[in-house]
């Protein structure tokens, strides 16, 4: 049986051989992966690392790889949004899984484990700022997943359409998704210091989340239904923007994938911080020691 073979215009390689978007070259390519959102927090993570290989930045894909603590580990940003992430989780398995000379897929399949450290909005009142919560279940307001062939598969059914039913999801909206983080990934990233949550990845930051400015919200009240939701004893915990479509791809693709935030504002008690920074490398220097 013939091999697929990757057109040029589906899978677009640069002259110096890397990917399209992220410009990097697959024997760059570590097992470990940090993902971050701003291309300036990519410094904050190296700053870590015993030693850099290589920094490659285009556009808001910023990428820094490396060893900590003797392993071979990189840091990438995504910038805002799952759409960035649909491009990244796509760009680093061909990276891994896809012969840039021959443009076939590798016999041998190469699992990327992949953590995101980010910010967050809590919807529950009594998540104070600061505080670590891990996207254990993930619910994708973005639709990105379903694009994707078995996107069924990945997700879970019974979760979906009780939250669907619980907050009259408005049929104007992409399908919700929900997809559980990698289970290994929790346990050894997650302990009791961590909050193990359910987290919405939003398709925006404003009308998206709820936050009305000068735009009247054609739901004004999803969030009050949003925080009252229940499912076995799961309560929606916080929002952010890329936690389902990353944790959804990388299931489907065959990798593991977490993401991990620190609530910076609470949407319930209407309380925020912009000096998060501490927090953030603290919560960095938490991951890196138990990757």
């Amino acid at each position: 049986m013939d091999k697929k073979v990757i057109a040029p215009s589906e899978m677009i390689i640069n002259p110096d051989g890397s990917i399209f978007h992220l410009h990097i070259r697959p024997e760059q390519l570590t097992d470990n992966v940090i993902l971050v959102g701003d291309p300036d927090r990519v410094n904050m993570v190296a700053e870590f690392f015993d030693s850099k290989t290589f920094e490659v930045s285009s556009r808001e894909f910023h990428s820094i790889g490396g060893t900590y603590k003797g392993k071979p580990i990189m840091c990438l940003s995504h910038g805002i949004g799952p759409d960035n992430i649909d491009i990244v989780m796509t760009e680093l398995d061909a990276l891994a899984n896809i012969n840039f000379s021959t443009r076939e897929v590798n016999d041998t399949h190469r699992t990327l484990s992949l953590i995101r450290i980010g910010t967050s909005g809590a919807l529950q009142p009594e998540l104070k700022l600061g505080t670590p919560v891990i996207a254990e279940k993930s619910i994708g307001f973005d639709g990105v997943l379903n694009f994707y062939d078995g996107r069924n598969e990945v997700a879970d059914l019974d979760f979906e359409n009780a939250f669907c039913n619980h907050v009259d999801w408005n049929p104007l909206w992409a399908k919700p998704y929900v997809v559980d983080a990698d289970a290994g990934l929790v346990a050894r990233i997650g302990q009791s210091d961590m909050v193990k949550g359910n987290t919405i990845s939003a398709i925006g930051f404003y009308g998206p989340q709820g936050r009305e400015l000068r735009l009247p919200l054609a739901n004004p009240d999803l969030n009050n239904r949003i925080e009252t939701f229940n499912h076995y004893g799961r309560k929606i915990t916080n929002y952010e923007m890329e936690s389902a479509p990353l944790q959804g791809m990388a299931k489907m693709l065959g990798h593991k994938a977490m993401t991990v935030c620190s609530i910076i504002a609470n949407r319930m008690n209407h309380d925020a911080t912009p000096n998060y920074k501490t927090a953030i490398r603290d919560l960095i220097a938490t991951v890196l020691d138990r990757i």
